[in-house]
């Protein structure tokens, strides 16, 4: 399993409503075409109306980087990156499961 969880500050409240049509658009593409993506979800945060935290688990870091290299996932970055003020990564290694069929076997410590 590979996880990460990214917090975007976007410019305004404008600019963040289009970049929720921008992540429904790519999110029916990572649905469709990218079998190794497991989780893609876009959050929008309380009492942030400019902030989106994307929380994404791939079966393993290949299907990430096999999304990285997806066309939809490269013209989303780069139109995303016209709205953005800062973007952060955190990739995260898990510790215990609950709500997956099974324990993909590149997971934990």
């Amino acid at each position: 399993m590979y996880a990460l969880v990214v917090t975007l500050h976007l410019r305004d409240t404008e600019f963040a409503r289009v970049f929720d049509r921008l992540a429904l658009d790519t999110a029916d593409h990572i649905a469709e075409c990218e079998p190794g993506t497991l989780l893609y979800v876009i959050h929008t945060v309380a009492d942030a109306p400019e902030v989106r935290t994307i929380y994404e688990v791939y079966r393993d870091r290949e299907a990430f980087e096999q999304h990285q290299r997806q066309q939809h996932t490269k013209n989303f970055l780069e139109q995303r990156d016209n709205l953005i003020v800062s973007t952060k990564v955190q990739v995260l290694t898990p510790v215990a499961y609950m709500g997956f069929t099974h324990h993909p076997e590149s997971a934990g410590p």
